[in-house]
């Protein structure tokens, strides 16, 4: 069965987008799923970079089309409700009881138990790298009945909340193999995925045995598109229902009743590596942080649709401004080195297409530290091709789009994989005992006010070492058509299409 004229268009775009030599499938394509009824078409910012493994940052992907579930899900407030697991309690500081859902099918006919529960997260907590989520926690998991018994080397206060993290859904058994994990058919959401055509696209369709609310939709057909122009032509040309991600210099364009806009818990930070190269040296990282102008960077590149950083967590987080005013966080940030005079200073600076302002931010960037002695060699690339080599250090400075709360919820998870010396994801190479204390500190303390203030410092303490610039908070600015019904707006970008998503009548 050839795909409907819509679909073949809208994978013409991803097609355009990216170069012939990636597009072969990290899996079969099986067929274009089930044609009985209204498909919602998405066009995606990123392709998989993992084979859609829910142990990588793929498994964002799965949470947003409703294919792979969690044991917790996070309400808009970011508190745990029962997702896989009907309840919890806390045995004591280290030690959680999770209730199983009962009458819970995986896509392939296959049962869920807590025995498969157990599985998916050994295999989670056995991953290397290690989920992000995971970055220096020690866990254990056993199934004690109904229930999963997961244990703590030290008091974890936010378990339920790191449960809840995308990476750590449970797929049935079958998913796990000794060539990575493979999530076609075998999720528990309200849609199952069915197909994924390499880097191009992927085929859901509605799952007719989901234990909860059954999809509208009869599926998701989605493409993956990395150029920004391209995606925001999907959905004024109407081959897109719903379109993640259109850039700012591209909003204009778009009839201003098909997108939405609010602030998000995404910081565009500058990256600075404190472990070789020229900003080994403290006083220079000061330079770089002083030369730059981030009133300038959002006004021009962004259109003024994003918000000047003053820390690493922005707006969507309305208790982060509080506490910069308290004396504590004050003092730590005042203890940063004066900055040192450069000239004709060489600097690496990378950053990546995927995001189509992040370039732009690069030139901006590059001009301002030149103004001030640096001599800046730029290294732009797709994600997918220059990630290894950030995490690696082979820059002196890279601009990363990074979620701060995507997660737990927390942004605590956050600092830790970032900022700690554990740390998985740490492109600036920091490692000051100062900044894990801080941060280890803030991982322990119950939620509320006093977590809120440890957090804060945490921040402040990074801040203090100027490995990381911040420059901007950005806002969701996604697509959606005339008649798209209940589109999930997630500023965490969790979710996307559920259950409830579907097309009214054509516009």
């Amino acid at each position: 069965m050839s795909a409907p004229p819509r679909r073949r268009a809208l994978r013409a775009l991803a097609l355009l987008a990216l170069p012939a030599v990636l597009l072969s499938g990290c899996f079969a394509q099986s067929g274009s799923g089930a044609d009985d009824g209204e498909r919602i078409s998405i066009a995606m910012l990123q392709p998989p970079r993992s084979g859609l493994s829910p142990l990588s940052d793929d498994a964002f992907k799965l949470s947003r089309w409703s294919t792979a579930e969690t044991l917790i899900v996070l309400d808009a407030n970011g508190q745990a409700q029962p997702g896989l697991a009907t309840a919890w309690e806390r045995v004591d500081d280290t030690t959680w009881r999770f209730d199983v859902r009962q009458g819970v099918s995986f896509h392939n006919g296959d049962q869920l138990t807590v025995e498969s529960v157990v599985n998916a997260l050994q295999h989670a907590i056995d991953a290397s790298p290690v989920p992000r989520i995971l970055d220096g926690v020690d866990m254990q998991v056993v199934a004690d009945g109904d229930s999963v018994v997961v244990t703590t080397d030290q008091a974890d206060p936010l378990l339920p909340n790191r449960l809840s993290s995308p990476q750590l859904a449970i797929l049935d058994d079958d998913a796990y193999t000794d060539t990575g994990v493979n999530p076609v058919g075998t999720g528990t959401g309200p849609f199952e995925l069915v197909a994924v055509d390499g880097i191009v696209g992927a085929t859901l369709d509605r799952f007719d045995g989901y234990w909860g609310e059954p999809a509208t939709a009869s599926g998701i057909d989605v493409s993956f598109i990395p150029d920004g122009t391209a995606r925001a032509a999907a959905l004024r040309t109407g081959e897109a229902d719903v379109v993640e991600a259109i850039p700012a210099g591209q909003a204009a364009s778009i009839d201003a009743n098909l997108i939405t806009e609010v602030p998000m818990p995404r910081t565009n930070t500058l990256y600075l590596n404190t472990e070789r190269g020229p900003f080994a040296d403290p006083a220079v990282r000061a330079a770089a942080r002083e030369a730059i102008d981030r009133a300038a960077i959002v006004a021009s590149v962004y259109e003024g649709r994003a918000d000047v950083a003053e820390g690493l967590l922005g707006p969507a987080l309305p208790w982060a401004a509080e506490h910069r005013s308290d004396a504590a966080y004050e003092e730590v940030v005042a203890s940063r080195p004066q900055a040192a005079k450069v000239d004709g200073v060489t600097i690496t600076l990378g950053t990546f297409t995927d995001r189509a302002e992040l370039p732009e931010v690069a030139v901006m960037l590059e001009q301002q530290l030149e103004a001030v002695g640096f001599d800046v060699q730029q290294d732009v690339r797709e994600y997918q091709f220059i990630e290894a080599d950030a995490i690696d250090g082979a820059f002196d400075a890279f601009i990363l789009s990074r979620a701060t709360v995507l997660d737990s919820g927390d942004p605590v998870a956050y600092f830790a994989s970032d900022f700690s010396c554990s740390g998985g994801f740490g492109i600036s190479q920091l490692c000051s005992s100062e900044v894990d204390t801080a941060i280890n500190a803030a991982s322990v303390t119950e939620a509320g006010a006093d977590r809120q203030k440890a957090t804060m410092l945490a921040e402040a303490s990074i801040l203090a070492t100027d490995a990381a610039i911040p420059l901007l908070h950005e806002r969701v600015i996604q697509g959606e058509a005339s008649n798209v019904v209940d589109a999930a707006r997630d500023p965490a970008e969790r979710t996307l299409i559920t259950a409830r998503t579907h097309l009214d009548a054509a516009p």
